[in-house]
């Protein structure tokens, strides 16, 4: 694994290939990874390869926050595609040998991938409709007597307006001696519109509404 030696042209033409199906050396955005690479790179790519002249003019653009950028770094040789020699071995130097390997680097490595994994999860669970709870009420409204003008306290009710509130369909509902109440459907979006509410907007026509009862009360 490597790119091999990339202060020859040889090094940079494999790191324009790997380029050419990525934005950078790991995941979706600059890191320690990209930074390790780039120190690497001793002069701009030539303008034929494109890829990589992309890229180093774009991580050259973070070089006030390098440090900043997520990540541990890593040798060289961890970096790039399999199959390549890594230029960067220096054979039997046993300073460059970790024998307890480096879990640091590991757990660092670890934590951002599960990072970007909950982030693009968060990403897709903010995309979902939510769901919006709903009921159907049934309302029972009556007049003082037989001499309310039940088509005006009918307009009246109608007239409660508010957001998550749909009325619908009504019927005139004999009580007793002559007396009629309205009986009212609506529909409300219950984080919105409660049964209180209604009462206390209803109740205000207090010219035409004696009582207001709920008759019917169904989640939807």
């Amino acid at each position: 694994m490597g790119f091999g030696d990339l202060k020859a042209a040889s090094g940079i033409k494999v790191l324009n290939d790997f380029l050419s199906e990525r934005s950078y050396i790991e995941g979706y955005v600059p890191s320690q990874a990209d930074v390790a690479v780039f120190e690497s790179v001793s002069s701009p790519p030539t303008a034929d390869m494109c890829h990589a002249l992309r890229w180093y003019n774009h991580i050259k653009s973070y070089n006030n926050q390098k440090s900043s950028l997520p990540g541990v770094k890593k040798p060289l040789g961890q970096y790039g595609p399999a199959g390549v020699a890594d230029a960067t071995s220096g054979g039997d130097d046993d300073d460059d040998i970790d024998l307890f390997g480096s879990d640091e680097e590991e757990d660092a490595e670890t934590t951002r991938l599960k990072e970007e994994r909950l982030a693009e999860y968060a990403a897709r669970k903010s995309k979902k409709p939510t769901l919006i709870a709903k009921s159907s009420i049934l309302l029972d409204v009556k007049p003082w007597d037989d001499e309310t003008d039940m088509s005006k306290l009918e307009e009246c009710v109608r007239s409660v307006q508010m957001d998550g509130l749909v009325w619908g369909q009504s019927k005139l509902v004999p009580v007793g001696y002559g007396i009629k109440k309205l009986q009212i459907g609506c529909v409300v979006e219950d984080d919105k519109v409660g049964t209180d509410l209604l009462e206390e907007h209803i109740l205000a026509f207090e010219d035409f509404v004696q009582s207001m009862d709920v008759a019917a009360f169904n989640k939807i």
